[in-house]
């Protein structure tokens, strides 16, 4: 967690009245921004759509108890980070909705101070990692990052069987900035002890997230993060509606993957940043 990050309190609380105006829109609005395909990641997607502990296991029971709104880049033409037809599919352009009017404008700014934020943590990741300050700087300069805003309703009627708000997962980029709301039925982490713990929701701070990518990248000697989002008590009231404002942070489409600590056995195959990506997004998809 992390706080001190400069931020503006009002933006943070810009980007939430906005979104939950969006998801408090009639659901055929909403639908009129879907994403037009399960392969591309704008747009609205809706209750029940998605599993994302299927990223881990594919056998994974029970769809997700939440709808979201995700946008990619926002200054950066698509062209400029999407490097073939197979892939600029995934890595399109933005899909905007008519309403709330102030959406587009507030996500856009948060999208740019959180792509700052991410720059500076990366920094700090680099000199951890005993790199030179600067290293990651030309591998996020295009960055493919995505800003998603989930919002978890009320659950009105009982969930099926192993159904959560958010499946057991990893973040799959380079890290994740999280900005959530103290409410019931919230985020838990998997610690080291084998045990799920409720993430302590402190004012004026981010939870950051370690995502697959970087574990892969610095060949597991960090560890990327497994959590889950649980469901409120059975019969809880409207207060346990839940939003969460969530950057994954992403290094540019084309950005080479590979072992970054010397002497060490590579455990995975180079690749790169789009690769991986739409690997695991794709498996998270109900198809």
């Amino acid at each position: 967690m992390i706080k001190g990050h400069g931020i503006s309190p009002d933006l943070i609380a810009k980007a939430r009245k906005v979104s939950q105006e969006f998801f408090d829109l009639p659901l055929i609005d909403k639908q009129k921004v879907a994403r037009p395909s399960m392969d591309v990641a704008r747009g609205y997607i809706g209750v029940d759509e998605e599993s994302l502990a299927r990223s881990r296991d594919p056998n994974a029971i029970g769809s997700d108890l939440n709808e979201s709104f995700m946008i990619g880049p926002v200054d950066t033409p698509h062209q400029d980070y999407a490097f073939s037809p197979a892939t600029g599919k995934h890595f399109t352009a933005n899909i905007w909705p008519e309403k709330p009017i102030e959406l587009k404008e507030v996500w856009s700014t948060y999208y740019r101070e959180m792509g700052e934020l991410a720059a500076l943590l990366m920094r700090i990741f680099a000199l951890a990692l005993k790199l030179p300050e600067d290293y990651f700087d030309q591998l996020i300069n295009r960055h493919i990052s995505r800003l998603r805003v989930r919002n978890y309703p009320q659950q009105l009627e009982a969930p099926v069987a192993g159904q959560i708000r958010a499946g057991a997962h990893s973040d799959y980029g380079s890290l994740t900035i999280l900005a959530t709301e103290d409410k019931l039925g919230g985020l838990q982490v998997y610690n080291a002890q084998g045990e799920w713990v409720d993430v302590p929701i402190v004012p004026d701070c981010f939870i950051i997230n370690i995502g697959d990518l970087l574990a892969r990248w610095t060949n597991d000697t960090w560890v990327s993060t497994l959590h889950r989002v649980i469901n409120p008590p059975k019969n809880s009231g409207p207060e346990t509606r839940r939003q969460s404002l969530v950057f994954f942070h992403n290094p540019n489409y084309d950005a080479k993957i590979s072992n970054l600590i010397p002497n060490t056995t590579a455990k995975y195959p180079t690749t790169t940043s789009g690769e991986h990506l739409l690997s695991l997004y794709m498996a998270t998809q109900n198809k």
